[in-house]
């Protein structure tokens, strides 16, 4: 990760973080809408799924919950916690660890998709942590990046973020998520989903 970026911020920030409506899903309409997203991206099948950078779980409980074999990492402890209990309380079975999403220590082509939302614009090199990822996929795998270009100035724009996955992957292709329901408001900066195959 960025030297900005710290298990011990991250953890701070775990009590409050599901506050934000696209964190937490707790609105059933949100929830609803991430729902369709992935549904969308990926197979209808059970698959394996990595969660890098997976704070305190929602999207992974939300691909349990749809059949899928989900494995979630973050370097933040209570993240990881939150993130557990989560799960047990939803009633599904994933597997949550501390590591580093950024250099994840896995088997590589052990995953059918690799799920990443809002954590590539923060890593220090980008274009290695790609590699990484893609090493642990399957030969057929998915590499699934939510990501964006925000009004603070941080973030990472689509068509670059397509260039970079291009070094190592043929295809990537972004979609813009523009719909109000999956952040709770209304937006005005660059919000989308990256899917890249080989």
């Amino acid at each position: 990760m960025t030297s900005g970026q710290t298990p011990e911020l991250w953890d701070g920030q775990a009590a409050t973080f599901d506050d934000e409506p696209d964190h937490g899903l707790r609105d059933p309409a949100t929830r609803a809408a991430w729902r369709r997203v992935l549904d969308d991206v990926l197979p209808a099948e059970p698959v394996r799924v990595l969660d890098v950078g997976c704070g305190t779980g929602s999207l992974s409980v939300l691909l349990a919950e749809a059949g899928h074999h989900v494995h979630g990492i973050d370097f933040a402890p209570e993240m990881v916690a939150r993130a557990r209990a989560k799960a047990s309380d939803a009633g599904v079975s994933a597997t949550f660890d501390i590591g580093d999403a950024a250099d994840p220590r896995l088997p590589r082509a052990s995953y059918d998709v690799v799920l990443c939302r809002h954590v590539l614009w923060a890593v220090k090199d980008p274009v290695e942590t790609i590699a990484r990822w893609s090493d642990l996929l399957a030969r057929d795998g998915i590499l699934v990046l939510i990501e964006g270009s925000w009004a603070t100035g941080a973030g990472i724009r689509a068509d670059e973020l397509e260039q970079l996955v291009r070094v190592h992957r043929r295809r990537a292709k972004a979609t813009p998520l523009t719909d109000p329901v999956l952040w709770g408001k209304e937006i005005a900066d660059e919000r989308y989903l990256l899917v890249s195959t080989r």
